[in-house]
């Protein structure tokens, strides 16, 4: 029996700001985003075997009410939550059901309903899954609201200590996501800006300005996943993707030392990268298009070093080069990223999917890469994990 796993269908709904579109709840969205994808796959909701459901704010089993969206078959439904690297852990588990044989046919489908303005915590009657981590960083650099691009920001201000990073590095990574995203038409903003307007924009936590932070949005994305055998019989071969590797990390114990940069989640990125190569028998020297966590420009910058684009220490040099945009090494993020296509946590990781899908099929318009043969994805959440996951039109 095959244990590989194939993307057959993909869809999701255009990024929105919280509250923008009256009227417009999870249920809605996920209909949108979930029918795409089941259209897209040339599939029936009946012919879904398991669904893995992300959000991170919403009740319990606001899953299978927004499931129930596209049909009502009995099928298990499993919530999924982990922080932003919710839809990502959707399509992991869906994809683990595949690989070890208990289904052939998966929905994995992510949503959110956000509130305006930074991110806030649930609950304020118990200890907070961020506790370690902010503790961590509270050692190196003062604590100072909003709590998460503090923490990002904290791991900025030690690559530039350490390694000569500036401001400047962490600005041009900003702009050229808003850049990249003026072709997205599923981005919640579409707006190009000069690096100085980048550089100007409202300080949020130096050296990180607010065109260089992932906004709050809502929004959907549904992923459709199938084994060999189901892409055979149903004659899916043309539009498959093939997950060559896939990978999942939690924090490992150097999250919680002297780094604000392993507090951030750098040493399970970095591990998680290694697992997948590792899995695909593939280098990161032969990816041509990624789609990357930048929920804030530092963890781009900090990422490139995590998977092996650059040497620890030469992120910078990546942007600096335009290395990291068209005409360059690799393209990341051709979809805008979380910084301009927006980050609604539940979708994020099945939007990175879609991404990476239409690329390698060639069908990504304005945005497509030249050639684009092998894409990285890489989704992470604090609290803490990663999913790291590498694609390849499908070979059958």
């Amino acid at each position: 029996m095959s244990n590989r796993v194939f993307v057959v269908g993909v869809g999701m709904t255009k990024f929105e700001k919280p509250g923008s579109r009256e009227g417009w709840d999870y249920p809605d969205m996920a209909r949108e985003a979930g029918t795409k994808a089941l259209d897209d796959a040339g599939v029936t909701y009946d012919q879904i075997q398991q669904a893995y459901v992300g959000y991170v704010y919403g009740d319990s089993c606001s899953g299978q009410r927004a499931v129930y969206e596209l049909g009502i078959t009995g099928i298990p439904i499993v919530n999924v939550n982990n922080n932003c690297s919710t839809g990502s852990t959707a399509i992991y588990l869906g994809a683990e059901a595949i690989r070890g044989g208990r289904a052939d046919c998966v929905l994995a489908l992510g949503f959110e309903k956000m509130q305006r303005g930074s991110l806030a915590a649930g609950y304020t009657d118990r200890t907070s899954p961020l506790e370690k981590h902010v503790m961590t960083l509270a050692k190196l650099y003062e604590p100072q609201p909003p709590i998460a691009p503090y923490m990002f920001g904290a791991a900025a201000r030690e690559h530039m200590e350490r390694y000569g990073s500036a401001p400047e590095h962490y600005a041009m990574i900003g702009e050229k996501n808003h850049r990249h995203s003026v072709n997205n038409p599923y981005a919640q903003f579409q707006d190009e800006y000069t690096l100085e307007e980048i550089r100007e924009s409202r300080s949020i936590y130096e050296p990180l300005t607010k065109l260089q932070c992932s906004p709050t949005s809502d929004g959907s994305g549904a992923v459709v996943l199938a084994s060999e055998a189901f892409v055979r019989a149903h004659d899916l071969a043309d539009q498959a993707v093939e997950i060559l590797g896939q990978a999942m990390v939690t924090d490992t114990a150097s999250s919680f030392g002297d780094s604000a940069i392993s507090a951030v989640g750098f040493d399970m990125s970095r591990k998680a990268a290694e697992l997948v190569f590792a899995q695909a028998g593939r280098s990161i020297d032969e990816v041509n298009v990624i789609e990357l966590h930048d929920c804030f420009s530092a963890n781009e910058l900090i990422t490139y070093e995590a998977l092996g684009l650059a040497k620890v220490g030469e992120g910078h040099k990546l942007i600096e080069n335009g290395e990291t945009t068209y005409g360059g090494r690799c393209v990341v993020n051709p979809s805008g990223g979380l910084i301009s296509k927006g980050h609604p946590l539940g979708a994020t990781g099945l939007a990175q999917c879609s991404e990476l899908t239409w690329q390698l099929r060639g069908t990504a318009d304005q945005r497509q890469v030249d050639g684009a043969q092998l894409a990285l994805q890489h989704n992470i959440g604090l609290g803490g994990a990663v999913v790291v996951g590498l694609y390849q039109k499908a070979v059958l």
